[in-house]
Formats: structure tokens, C-alpha cells, sequence
């Protein structure tokens, strides 16, 4: 629709100066459609041309002059000049200041509230229509620059041609561009206050990016058609915190390289990473930041395009077929989402509009001096805004079932890794980041209210993470177990020898077990940085090595709370993670290698199918102690069960590598037990002790229990029980 004001506007030697200069910060008040003292005048500027004619609606062409030597073409009209295009020297185009904005009034008043959960709808790069004209509108929020224009191959760059409109009441910058198309790749060139021009920034909202060397923004416009209606309807009837959640953490670009050694594309993950996780039984695979980020050492967790997955491996719409792909196989897809920091390169957030505007301005609540990144300002309220509308863009857009929420530890303190003296007191003078609590509170309430769980990476023992907000929680799913990843890895690795003096580090875990809905995290920071691989840790021979790591995995599946499990632990990779290689896939042609594959394969199916062992994750009534003060043999052993019913699995550990024949245990019920589990058996690479798969309980008090099961117990080994009953 053609917008003339209603006032009439003339055009001083400043104001043409101005526009010449690309410094004019309001261009829509003298281009496009004008009221003027003789009917109507028409503006538009055409740096580089010789020659502009004004097209009317019937097709009449009339010159238009040039504004002295300018490059500021000008024609007067009597009448309206309605619908009409631009014949610049020979190319027919639509004006861009003849088009209103698309931005509505509520758009404007929900963004300036802080609470427009769809922003990536207004903001950023979408292909529209308006008034019968395909385009591109382009909105972005820079409220402290003095004028803001869209660049790219389409204008040569010159930041003088599509200067865009302001809204002053948001701060929002936006503009209709006719005939642009999907794939146009685009910067903001931003003025600031004083005149200085800024270096030229990647849209905030971008959803695809160019990759290195080049590093601008990609117009994309979504053209897939979803195919998962059945799994997202299954996905509402689940309770998470009853239901088994075994994830499969992977680095896309190193899990498995091509014939190339190039990393597989989200296509080909589609294929040979579903297969697998779908083979291997994880209900859910977890992606490290998969976000746009322009160093690849950073993993993804320094991100620069929050709303675009990495153009390294596919288009935005190429991961879409990833996520569907996995849920046509029943996988819940997770990523790492990194709200706690952003790097520092000059085409990012940075001083974005010449000041600190996603960013703390202090760098005592600014600057991670770990990472040497920024930290967003949770406080104001359109930053809370783009992130909110961030994390319900994933599960929204891209149907995911969840965000893992990456260093909450250095959100939630406003001293995190800070000296004293290199922090600022809250306003009750205490150190927790009140703003930051409060924005992780609504995110979490966000997420979940369009399906979708998170879980958080904290690492303190900050209270009630993943309690529901309603009674003052942060609102998570889950939180990381980091207290129990710590204790268990420190006791494996010690020689069972001395395993004896440090008991506490298995039964300590079971003190705050249920203070939290827990999910026990092997996660890629414990194969890197000099940490080893997980079998590595392991003591002893290479026998006991194996032995060992099947006993812990055992253990951890065995105990309560949810899984996660790094790529190349389930085979027993010998080698650290190295982000630019790939998993040690040629390991599979050892047999104790794998025997580990096999046996993490029947865990994550005895997991998931046992409902004892899954039900009661997150619920007291899920474990009950058989006995953890057999510090001398180095054994425990525990119920797990379904809250509420006799459904229970026994579990018995002995971490020395000494067999123990007519063990005791005690248990609640007589009759003949079912062994479900043996990681010494020979199928795993033991040395095949055992029950014979089965053992009757005899009428001896043991662990204040009127019945025992008197059992061989493998040397470092799990097993399971259950109590068999007639049908």
C-alpha cells in the first residue's frame, strides 16, 4: 500500500547532505510518497544511476529529475501516486519507502512489555508479501543508532540505499524489500550516535548463515513439511520424571567423518547416527550447540546466530529433517542452548548499536573472564525478550523435545569464578544474580508450556533447580548430578585395594538423591582436556580395565536418576575426544570393545523396559538400601522399584576383583529370583560367574530380612535380580 504523509515535506541542503552520506536518521520522512504544496512528490535515491523514471499503475512512464547533482531523483504529481514503480536506468523495481511497516501495534506493545514470544516472527529476515509484492521484510532492534540499513550484493553494499524506519517507541528498525528472494545473503550497517560507522553486524535473528570465510546473515525462508503429528502426540502423554531417559551426547562433527573426512551432513546424520542411537537403545540423543558459531574449537558453545542451527552440516530445513528422522524413530532430540555468555567478534551482539546493548556495560557484570566472553543483561527486558522467544523458537520451529541449559552455575552468581572487588552485591547486597534467576524461571516456564523439558548444568548446590517455580523453584526438568559423576568416577579409578576406605563415595550420593529430579551425566568434559578417555581411568590390566567400566556403567544405569552417555564411551574408547577427528569407530573389531557396546546396548533396553528401574528415578520410593556398609568386601546393594507396588529389581555391586561365593543378601520376599543382569558374563567379555541365571531364597535372616539369596557375586561386576513370579 502507497503511504504518503500527511504533511508536506521539503528537502534542505542538510537533509540532502545528510542522505548522501547515509547519515539521515529518519529516510522514510523525505523518500518514497509525499503530500507536497502542488498535490504529491515522490523521492527516491539512486546512487550510481543515470537515469529514473516514475511507472504509474496503468504503466505510464514519466522522468523523474535529478535533485541537483545529486543523487536524490525527484518527480511532482498531482494526484496520488498509488501503487507505481521505479525504471532505474534499465531495471523495473518496487520503491521500498512506498510500503507501510509490517509491524503491528500489539507486535510493538508486547515487544516493549518484554513478554512477545514469537519475536522471531517480526524481528529479523522473512519472506513476504505485501500489497501484491514479493519480498523480504527486515526488522531489527538497535534503539541507540542513528540510522540502520540492510546491505548486500542486491545494494553493492552501500548502506546509503535501503536505510531503514525507526520505531521510537521500541527502538525497532524495519523495511520491505521487493523481489529480494530465499538465499540473499545480508548485513545491519549501523550508525551510531555520534556518527561513527560500526562494523557491519550479522542479524540477531538470522536463521542460516554463510560459512567461513564469508560470514553474513542468509535470508531462509522454511519450506519442510514435518511428518512427526504421532510422535509429538505420544510426547504429551508422557511424564518425563517416570520415564526412561537414556541420551547419547554427540558432537556432530566428529561423531563419524565421511569417505572425504569431511564431518556427515544433518542429512546423513538422519541416516547413520539415527540407526544407531535407534540399535544402541538411547531414547534421545543430546547435540552439543549445534547454534551458528564462527570458531569450531569453541564446540558451539561460544554461539554467534542463536536462531540458526550451524550451516556446516545443511540448511535450517536439513536439520529439520535430522529432528524428524529421529522422531519417526521414537529419539527425542535435545541441544545445548548457551544463554549464559556470547563471544566477543565484532559482527556479533557486541556493542551492537555502538553500546552495550545486549551486554553488561560494567564488565564486573559483563565479561566472563574464563571464557573472555560477554554476558547478556537478564535485567532488560527486550533481552530477556530475544532469549525467551530463542528457547520456545527451538521446541516450536524445530520440534524439539528439550534444552540442556549450558553453565547455570555462572548465571545464577553474580561472583561466579570472580576475586573480590571483581563483582558487583545484588541489591539485597548478596551474591546471587537475582535477574538472571528470575529470566531463568520463565524461560524454564516457557519451554515447557510448548512441550518441551530442560536440563540444567549446575553445578552447586543451589536449591530447588529443578523444583517447579510455583513454589520458588528455578522451574528445570532435570538437573545434572555433577555431586554423583564426581564420587563415582573418583572411586572407580581408585585400585580396588583401597576401594574400602572410600565406601562414602557410593552411599553419600543417596543422602540428596531425590532433593532434585537428577540425570547422571558421562559427559564429553570428562574425555577432554587431558582427563583421558573413560576406560583410561579404569585400574588394573587391560581385563580388569574392561571389567571395571562395565561394572561402572552397570552401576550407573542400575541406580536412580536419568542417563547421559558421551559418543565413543559406549565403545570403550582408549583416546581422548578430539573435536577435529572422529569417534574410534575401528575399536568395534575387538571383542572387549565390543562386549562394552553390547552390554551399554542391553542396559539402555533393560532400562528402558524394567519399569523398577525407571519409574522411580526421581521419587524416594524408588530405592530402598539392602545394605551399603559392606565397606570391607566393597559391595552394596539396593532395591529399585516402582513407587508405590512390589515391583522391584535388586542390585548388587562388588568392586574388587575377587569372586565372592555364598554371598548373603537379604531380601523382602521368598521365592525363586531371575538374574536380569550379569556384566561378568562371558557375552560381555567376563570371566562368566554367576547364578546360572536364576537362585531361590532360603529362610535366613539377613539385613534385618527374614529371607536371603545366598549368591556368587563375579569379581568387579554388577548384577541384577528380579523375583520371578508364576503367571
Amino acid at each position: 500500500m502507497s503511504q504518503p504523509t500527511t504533511e508536506t515535506v521539503t528537502i534542505d541542503d542538510e537533509a540532502m547532505q545528510a542522505l548522501s552520506q547515509g547519515q539521515h536518521d529518519a529516510p522514510f520522512s523525505v523518500l518514497g510518497p509525499h503530500k507536497s504544496k502542488r498535490g504529491f512528490v515522490v523521492r527516491t535515491f539512486q546512487p550510481k544511476c543515470s537515469k529514473v523514471e516514475f511507472i504509474d499503475a496503468s504503466g505510464q512512464a514519466k522522468p523523474m529529475a535529478r535533485h541537483g547533482d545529486s543523487d536524490l531523483f525527484v518527480i511532482e504529481l498531482g494526484d496520488e501516486p498509488g501503487a507505481y514503480q521505479l525504471q532505474v536506468d534499465q531495471q523495473l523495481q518496487h520503491d521500498p519507502y512506498r510500503f507501510a511497516s509490517a509491524i503491528g501495534e500489539l507486535d510493538y506493545h508486547l515487544f516493549g512489555e518484554g513478554t512477545h514470544q514469537q519475536l522471531y516472527k517480526i524481528l529479523g529476515s522473512h519472506l513476504t508479501t505485501i500489497d501484491g509484492v514479493d519480498g523480504v521484510h527486515f526488522g531489527v532492534w538497535a534503539p541507540n543508532a542513528k540510522r540502520v540499513s540492510v546491505v548486500g550484493e542486491f545494494n553493492q553494499w552501500d548502506g546509503r540505499v535501503h536505510c531503514m524506519r525507526k520505531n521510537d517507541s521500541t527502538g525497532i528498525w524495519d523495511i520491505f524489500i521487493p523481489h529480494l528472494d530465499n538465499i540473499t545473503l545480508y548485513k545491519y550497517e549501523i550508525i551510531g550516535q555520534a556518527g561513527e560507522v560500526l562494523p557491519l553486524k550479522n542479524d540477531p535473528f538470522a536463521s542460516y548463515f554463510e560459512q567461513a570465510p564469508g560470514n553474513a546473515s542468509i535470508v531462509f525462508n522454511s519450506r519442510f513439511i514435518w511428518s512427526d503429528d504421532h510422535y509429538l502426540s505420544q510426547r504429551e502423554k508422557r511424564e518425563p520424571t517416570t520415564s526412561p531417559i537414556a541420551i547419547y551426547e554427540v558432537h556432530a562433527g566428529s561423531w563419524q567423518l565421511n569417505d572425504n573426512g569431511q564431518p556427515l551432513s544433518y542429512r546423513e546424520l538422519a541416516q547413520t547416527l539415527v540407526n544407531y542411537v535407534k540399535d544402541n537403545g538411547f531414547t534421545h540423543v543430546e547435540l552439543l550447540p549445534i547454534t551458528e558459531h564462527p570458531f569450531s574449537g569453541s564446540w558451539g558453545y561460544q554461539p554467534i546466530g542463536l536462531f540458526a542451527p550451524t550451516s556446516r552440516f545443511g540448511s535450517p530445513d536439513d536439520f529439520r529433517y535430522f529432528v524428524d528422522q529421529c522422531h519417526a524413530n521414537d529419539i527425542g532430540v535435545i541441544i545445548d542452548w548457551v544463554p549464559a555468555h556470547f563471544p566477543t567478534d565484532e559482527h556479533g551482539l557486541g556493542m551492537f548499536d555502538g553500546t552495550h546493548l545486549f551486554e553488561h556495560a560494567d564488565p564486573r557484570q559483563g565479561f566472563h573472564q574464563d571464557w573472555e566472553t560477554l554476558i547478556f543483561n537478564y535485567g532488560r527486558r527486550e533481552v530477556a525478550n530475544y532469549l525467551f522467544s530463542n528457547a520456545v523458537y527451538w521446541i516450536k520451529e524445530f520440534h524439539l523435545d528439550g534444552l540442556r541449559v549450558d553453565a547455570v552455575a555462572s548465571m545464577l552468581y553474580l561472583d561466579y569464578s570472580r576475586e573480590e572487588g571483581q563483582w558487583i552485591p545484588n541489591e539485597h547486597g548478596g551474591r546471587e544474580n537475582l535477574e538472571a534467576i528470575a529470566f531463568l524461571k520463565r524461560m524454564n516456564e516457557l519451554v515447557h508450556l510448548e512441550g518441551g523439558i530442560t536440563l540444567a548444568e549446575e553445578s552447586t548446590s543451589f536449591p530447588g533447580v529443578s523444583h517447579p517455580t510455583y513454589s520458588d523453584g528455578l522451574g528445570f526438568t532435570f538437573k545434572w548430578n555433577m555431586g554423583w559423576m564426581h564420587d563415582s568416577l573418583d572411586y572407580i579409578a581408585k585400585d580396588p585395594a583401597y576401594r574400602k576406605y572410600h565406601q562414602n563415595n557410593l552411599t553419600f550420593g543417596l543422602m540428596y538423591a531425590f532433593s532434585e529430579n537428577f540425570l547422571l551425566p558421562i559427559s564429553h568434559d570428562e574425555v577432554v582436556y587431558g582427563k583421558g578417555a573413560l576406560l583410561s581411568k579404569m585400574p588394573g590390566d587391560q581385563w580388569q580395565q574392561f571389567a571395571n567400566l562395565r561394572a561402572f556403567f552397570a552401576y550407573m544405569y542400575l541406580y536412580p536418576g536419568k542417563k547421559l552417555m558421551f559418543m565413543g564411551c559406549e565403545i570403550a574408547q582408549s583416546a581422548e575426544w578430539a573435536h577435529e577427528g572422529s569417534v574410534h569407530w575401528n575399536l568395534l573389531e575387538n571383542s572387549d570393545n565390543k562386549s562394552v557396546q553390547s552390554l551399554v546396548k542391553d542396559l539402555n533396553n533393560l532400562y528402558k523396559n524394567e519399569a523398577s528401574l525407571h519409574e522411580g528415578d526421581c521419587h524416594a520410593e524408588g530405592f530402598e538400601w539392602i545394605d551399603c556398609d559392606d565397606s570391607e568386601h566393597s559391595v552394596i546393594s539396593f532395591y529399585r522399584r516402582v513407587p508405590g507396588t512390589s515391583n522391584s529389581t535388586i542390585v548388587i555391586c562388588n568392586f574388587t576383583p575377587i569372586p565372592r561365593h555364598n554371598y548373603l543378601v537379604g531380601v523382602n520376599e521368598p521365592g525363586e529370583y531371575i538374574e536380569l543382569l550379569n556384566t561378568d558374563a562371558k557375552c560381555y567379555g567376563g570371566s562368566g560367574v554367576g547364578n546360572l541365571g536364576r537362585t531361590q531364597s532360603v529362610p535366613q535372616t539377613c539385613q534385618n530380612r527374614e529371607h536371603s539369596l545366598s549368591l556368587s557375586l563375579p569379581p568387579l561386576s554388577v548384577i541384577a535380580l528380579q523375583l520371578h513370579k508364576a503367571t
